[in-house]
């Protein structure tokens, strides 16, 4: 992990584990347009919901799409994420950090698409 990816997965710990503040205006300005074309390609993937990340200049922002549309940003979404996984949250976001902060620190937005196993 390069320096940047480690800075990126520190803020991202701080955002997704430590209940850390979220900015509006990075959902708006990054991830807001996308939204639509995430939700197809939930419909299309059979995903129970999808959640993307972003980082900017030390910000995180997050939304999370559910099959009915639903749309939650930042602290909701995550709210709504540790619903969905009440009993791995920490783990799954654990594991999820480095993949996360490699795609963000290559100008990607980090995006999963997640289905449940019952």
């Amino acid at each position: 992990m390069n320096v940047k990816e480690r800075e990126i997965a520190n803020l991202l710990r701080k955002a997704l584990l430590q209940d850390g503040k979220m900015e509006l205006a990075l959902y708006e300005y990054e991830l807001e347009e996308h939204v639509d074309y995430w939700y197809e390609g939930l419909k299309a993937d059979c995903d129970e919901f999808v959640f993307a990340v972003t980082e900017n200049s030390g910000d995180v922002a997050m939304v999370l799409i559910t099959q009915e549309k639903n749309v939650y940003v930042n602290e909701e979404a995550r709210e709504k994420l540790s619903e969905f996984w009440s009993k791995t949250y920490n783990t799954n976001i654990k594991h999820l950090i480095p993949i996360m902060a490699e795609e963000l620190a290559n100008d990607i937005i980090s995006v999963n698409g997640v289905k449940t196993v019952s």
